[in-house]
Order: C-alpha cells, then structure tokens, then sequence
C-alpha cells in the first residue's frame, strides 16, 4: 500500500510517496504560495502529487490516503485548520476543500504531532504505543502518541509543551506567558544565556569561536565549546540541560509515556546532550528507584513530518 504525505511548511510544501514501512519512495518541493487564496495552494500540491506520481511510476488509484501535516493548530474532527500563523489561517476547512479536488481520504493533523508519528512508524520510538518528541530548535514544538495515535486533546492543542509553563513568572514569552519551556530549552534560549556570559567574560571560547561578534554566535559554538571543557560554555550547558530535564522529568510524571525522543537542531549534540539530560533525571522516589521512560534522540529529521503524515493513512 502506498501513502501520500505532503507537510505544509511556511515557505515549502514537501510531498512524498511513502509505503507502509515508512519509507520514501519519491519527493518534491514546491513554494507554498502565503497569502494567496486556498485554491493556490490546492493548485500547489497538485502539481506536487502529479510530479511524485510520475517519479514514483504509480496511479493516484494506486494510493490509499493524503495526510497533511499543518504548522498550526487543527481540529482532525471537522478537518479544519483552528489556526495557523503562519499562513493567516483561522478556521479553514482546508480537508473538505481537498476532497473536492482528490478521490481519496484526506487526513490531517498538526505537524509536530505527526512527526512523532513518524518516528514512531518507522524512526527512534518503533514499537511503542506511548511517546513524546521535543524539537528544540529556534523554539520548541512537541508531539504526543497515545496508543499508537497522535493525541491531539479536545480542541486541537495537546502536545503545546513548548509554552507550557517551566519557571513560574520566569522570562515573558512571546506568547504572552511567562516562564515557557521554551524560554529556557530552546536554541534560542541557550545562545541567549551564552551571549550574557560572553558580555562578562570575554575570554570564554565562544567568543573565539563568534569571531568576537556575539550575534554570530550559534548554539552550536555553544555546545562546541562545552564539549572542549570551556567553562564559562559548561556553565551555559549544564543551566540548559537542568532545565530541559527538569520539563522532561514533568512530562514523564505527567504522561508515562515508554519514550521520550529529542529531535531539532540541538539534538545534533547528540550523547553530549543525552547523557547530560539522563544524570539529570530524578530516577528515585523516597530512596526507592522508579521505571521511567528511555530518553532517546529522534531519528527521521526533516523528513518525520512527511512520513508522519502519509502513515496517518494507515490507521484508517
């Protein structure tokens, strides 16, 4: 059986073939068209699919589904798109707009909760039925699985554990909280708390590695130079991965889910950073050691929401 994905980006559309293992057969990209009317971004994916099709020597009658990963928040019971910011979408009923256009299933879903589905078909988190991906990038977006299924909550928004809140009346996010997880684990954050020590100690290495101009600074000069034993970079570091631990430690007490993958760009630190975040897990209660979940990096990358997003075709 072959699937379509397409992930609905706010600059590209991504769209693939995948199969019943998860795997790619044939890709494409397209610009998304933002700020055009929905029948240009029908119009998009089309030619997308059209070009797949070809690459890939199948017929449309040769696929069961079309799942669509949308960056904003969907409500999967009425295919409508709640909100997406960054297309200006507020209450879209972009599924039924689709199956005017395609003879098959239309399935859709919010992007980080497909690219855990992904993962969990096919990447770090196979053959578990409950996970949690983090992507720690320029913020940080999550995904749940609950039964082998996206959970997506009562009104769409489940898995929004980036603006969760991490440090009660901490750093004013830009969602209009403070003290969001994503204030203090995302790359974002980590550069933002690095640039602070480089101001007052302009010897550390990362103002070495930034050329001596902060903004050029990146979390990955940061953690570069953690990994050198820098110490003003470890200092950095270790403030981060407390307070990532700290948000997946609240996660496991909250959801026990069987793993628990990081994913995004700072996952590319890759045991530095895992073996940083596990010492940090509290793995005992009143002296008695617990079973939580493994923590574990994502595997799929860019491609988890595409996958995730065909393979919601195999639960129908």
């Amino acid at each position: 059986m072959f699937y379509i994905g397409i992930d609905l980006g706010g600059t590209n559309t991504a769209v693939g073939i995948v199969d019943d293992h998860g795997q790619i057969l044939a890709q494409t990209t397209g610009k998304t068209p933002v700020g055009q009317p929905v029948n240009a971004y029908l119009a998009c994916m089309s030619e997308c699919i059209r070009c797949v099709l070809k690459t890939a020597g199948l017929q449309i009658t040769e696929i069961r589904s079309i799942g669509i990963g949308i960056p904003g928040i969907v409500d999967t019971a009425r295919g409508t798109v709640t909100q997406c910011t960054n297309l200006d979408w507020y209450d879209v009923p972009f599924q039924r707009f689709m199956e005017q256009v395609f003879p098959l299933p239309i399935l859709m879903d919010n992007d980080a909760n497909l690219a855990a589905l992904a993962e969990s078909c096919a990447g770090a988190s196979i053959g578990c039925s409950s996970s949690v991906l983090i992507t720690l990038g320029t913020g940080v977006g999550s995904g749940i699985i609950l039964g082998g299924r996206p959970w997506s909550g009562a009104f769409g928004q489940a898995g929004e554990l980036g603006h969760s809140t991490l440090v009660a009346d901490g750093i004013p996010c830009r969602c209009g909280r403070n003290g969001c997880m994503e204030q203090y684990c995302s790359a974002t954050a980590l550069v933002r708390n690095a640039r602070q020590i480089c101001g007052a100690f302009p010897q550390t290495i990362m103002c070495q590695m930034a050329g001596g101009d902060l903004l050029d600074l990146t979390a990955k000069m940061v953690i570069d130079a953690a990994k050198e034993g820098d110490p003003y970079a470890c200092r950095v570091f270790d403030r981060y991965t407390h307070y990532l631990a700290l948000a997946i430690d609240s996660i496991i007490n909250t959801l026990d889910p069987e793993i628990v993958l990081i994913g995004g760009g700072i996952s590319h630190a890759g045991d530095f950073l895992l073996n940083a975040v596990r010492n940090k897990i509290p793995r005992h209660e009143n002296g008695s050691p617990r079973p939580i979940a493994r923590i574990e990096l994502a595997k799929l990358r860019n491609g988890a929401g595409l996958i995730g997003a065909a393979m919601l075709g195999r639960q129908l």
